[in-house]
């Protein structure tokens, strides 16, 4: 089995040898045929055409739970040409075959540790734990799938408890059904005053909710299932609501509820059970899908940084309670008009529209290689702000990107110089947000949290 680790964003890695530098943020072993043929599998290939029937056990986020834009699905895992590795925005991990690869986040520690993945993952699904070290596996795709999992079980649970039609069998004095002939008289010769029948009831408890049952009791001996589990009063509440409606559960079923869930439920009022389901179906099948025997299997759990630093931005605004507008272009949420009499309309990532231009501002998230200077910014973003800022009408536009930051510095968040724009006026800058380097994850929590507040104070200055 061959492994491999490389960050996001990174040019030309050459894989010709065995490379495990001081540096394991990059490190992998012998590279031989056999390994190549598997990269070739899902090289160069775009996400969109790594259709979910043929790679079933490969969740890229979010494109594959379907709730979010669809961009992510023009670029690529990775790029391989004459031995030679190149990624873009995507983190995670995934396998081929025998062959695994770890796509780490640029601001990993030298020792491998992915502070700011992690970091970001639990910001965005609010999972809290507290020391990375001593919780998490070695298994990358877990991992992943855990985080995920209170996530989807609150959006699923928010519909409602699954219900549907299910066939009981009963041998009492109380008929309620058509009579099972064969089974009377297997179990009631001689004749006890009870008569074997079955009735089709509407219940809670099913196969889908056994599932997510199975799932729960799986995560409980998780070391970080007590997290994941408990990381907020509407997970308590979902996982309380599950437990209940599970009065058959047993966990020597285990396999076969697993079994009877591979086809994905299609009901159009519980729509969202469709990706808990599949969360489930991974989480408990993990070890088969790693060491399945199926040809040219695919698995893995990927994250689009691009759509991961977006969300985590989000979450600091909301917790700051500004009052930001948060644009999805995937569902039509919020998007300003680009015409007076048409429905078009521009999607910028955050904006606030005042009465006054003066107090209104666009924001864009960038997970991107920026700097300080004004020559940083493309072409593309640079006439992307300008519209937003015109169309809205607004005076302030910032690009906010991540930046590394190698000692802890709490007060280390400096915008670069205004571009002062001709015409109607207005200014656009860009704000680096340092991301810490801390030896200890809670440290780490502590010190990115401290930014954050920085970034907030620096937003506030428009309102």
């Amino acid at each position: 089995m061959s492994r491999l680790r490389i960050t996001d964003n990174h040019e030309a890695v050459e894989i010709t040898q065995e490379c495990k530098p001081s540096d394991s943020r990059y490190w992998h072993d012998v590279i031989d045929d056999t390994t190549r043929e598997d990269l070739k599998l899902i090289a160069n290939v775009q996400i969109k055409n790594l259709k979910s029937d043929e790679c079933p056990n490969l969740l890229v986020f979010p494109r594959d739970l379907g709730y979010y834009g669809d961009d992510v699905g023009e670029g690529r895992i990775i790029s391989f040409h004459d031995d030679c590795i190149s990624t873009g925005n995507i983190m995670g991990f995934f396998g081929v075959n025998d062959t695994q690869v770890d796509i780490i986040s640029r601001f990993a520690k030298t020792d491998g540790e992915d502070y700011f993945l992690h970091y970001m993952l639990q910001r965005v699904f609010a999972i809290n734990l507290f020391d990375i070290k001593h919780t998490l596996s070695r298994q990358p795709i877990f991992d992943f799938l855990l985080y995920l999992f209170p996530f989807f079980l609150k959006k699923a649970l928010r519909q409602g408890i699954y219900k549907k039609y299910r066939r009981f069998e009963y041998n009492d004095s109380n008929i309620r059904g058509p009579i099972d002939i064969n089974r009377h008289i297997r179990e009631n010769i001689p004749f006890r005053g009870t008569v074997a029948y079955s009735t089709r009831e509407h219940t809670y408890d099913n196969e889908v909710t056994e599932l997510i049952r199975h799932t729960i009791e799986y995560i409980k001996i998780h070391p970080m299932g007590n997290g994941v589990l408990n990381c907020d009063q509407e997970t308590k509440n979902a996982v309380m609501t599950v437990m209940q409606a599970t009065q058959s559960y047993n966990s020597r079923e285990r396999n076969r509820i697993v079994n009877l869930n591979l086809r994905p439920v299609t009901h159009p009022y519980y729509s969202e059970y469709t990706a808990l389901q599949k969360i489930c179906v991974q989480i408990l099948r993990h070890e088969t899908i790693k060491y399945g025997r199926e040809k040219n299997k695919i698995y893995g759990v990927l994250f689009d940084g691009a759509w991961l630093w977006e969300e985590y931005l989000n979450t600091i605004f909301t917790k700051a309670k500004l009052v930001i507008t948060h644009a999805k272009n995937k569902t039509g949420e919020n998007g300003i008009l680009l015409y007076e009499n048409k429905r078009k309309r521009l999607y910028p990532d955050f904006y606030r529209k005042t009465g006054d231009a003066k107090f209104s501002f666009v924001m864009d998230a960038k997970y991107k290689h920026l700097g300080q200077n004004e020559d940083d910014i493309s072409r593309e973003d640079l006439f992307q702000m300008i519209s937003y800022m015109h169309v809205l009408p607004a005076r302030h536009c910032a690009l906010l990107y991540p930046i590394e930051l190698k000692e802890s510095n709490t007060s280390a968040i400096v915008p670069s110089s205004p571009l002062q724009l001709q015409g109607d006026g207005g200014e656009i800058i860009g704000i680096g947000i340092p991301i810490v380097n801390e030896a200890e994850f809670s440290k780490y929590c502590d010190s990115q949290g401290i930014i954050e507040k920085q970034l907030v104070v620096e937003i506030k200055k428009w309102m």
